[in-house]
């Protein structure tokens, strides 16, 4: 696993009112939550990313009003075409 360090503001922490390292878990989380909304992570790798088991990663996504379900209009149109 790779550490990365990253030099944030110290008001931060009290404008959001969260110690520092439940800010990193927030920060890991919002960044997989927005990555996966535009379709450029799969569910299973955001959920790593946020440091969720993927149960707890779609219940995430509920907290920020994004959809599980990751679909283009065209693949949701191939989809139901082969479900017949």
């Amino acid at each position: 696993m790779q550490t990365i360090h990253i030099e944030l503001p110290d008001t931060i922490f009290s404008a959001l009112r969260k110690a520092p390292q439940e800010f990193v878990q927030e920060m890991r989380i919002a960044a997989a939550v927005k990555w996966y909304e535009l379709g450029e992570i799969s569910q299973e790798k955001a959920a790593e990313i946020a440091g969720l088991h993927r149960a707890d990663f779609i219940n995430t996504l509920t907290r920020y009003r994004v959809s599980v379900l990751q679909y283009t209009a065209a693949e949701l149109t191939e989809e139901l075409a082969d479900a017949d």
